[in-house]
């Protein structure tokens, strides 16, 4: 698995803004495959940070259904892997920089 297929993609919500700027932690969409090792290692190399602790979670499916006119349509959302990373003391991702 090469580094750039750990990572997918960086959570963007209320509470993963809150948990970086108060505590240097940020939360990453990664492959469902990847341990925390490889974690450490893709996010260490892509944005040149040192990673103190990597925590991660299984974000089971949910059921969604919707209704159309030719009745309820039932689906499932597929589950994810996701992986908190708490960086070094005044180390810093910023993902809004080339904005």
């Amino acid at each position: 698995m090469t580094k750039k297929n750990v990572l997918i993609k960086p959570v963007i919500s209320e509470k993963a803004n809150h948990l970086s700027e108060e505590m240097s932690q940020y939360t990453f969409v990664v492959d469902k495959r990847a341990n925390k090792i490889e974690i450490k290692e893709a996010i260490e190399q892509m944005y040149n940070v040192a990673v103190a602790s990597v925590n991660t979670v299984v974000v089971p499916g949910k059921v969604k259904s919707r209704g159309t006119r030719s009745g309820f349509i039932q689906g499932r959302k597929s589950s994810y892997k996701k992986a908190v990373v708490r960086l070094a003391p005044g180390e810093i991702i910023d993902f809004y920089g080339d904005i």
